[in-house]
């Protein structure tokens, strides 16, 4: 989709398209792991020690990729794992 811009160079045309799509590519993976993030939380509302465990370790490792594709700053991805780990740990 063309986006119309005030952009009349180039170079500067083609970096608002750049962007658009790294914008999006972003958004995806922020909205993937925040689905990760939601079952793990559900597994603890549901008081469930083993899906709890099993969906943290699938988070941790969206998480650490969104990392490593600099989605996340990397003290935002340990607070996130930690309060989460911390949690699972807390049912009884």
């Amino acid at each position: 989709m063309e986006v119309p811009t005030l952009a009349n160079i180039k170079s500067a045309k083609k970096r608002i398209k750049v962007i658009n799509t790294k914008t999006e590519r972003n958004k995806a993976i922020k909205t993937k792991v925040k689905t990760y993030i939601k079952k793990v939380e559900a597994a603890i509302a549901a008081n469930d020690k083993a899906a709890a465990s099993e969906a943290l370790t699938a988070c941790i490792s969206e998480i650490s990729k969104a990392t490593s594709k600099g989605i996340f700053h990397k003290n935002t991805a340990s607070r996130k794992i930690a309060r989460l780990s911390k949690a699972v740990n807390a049912i009884a």
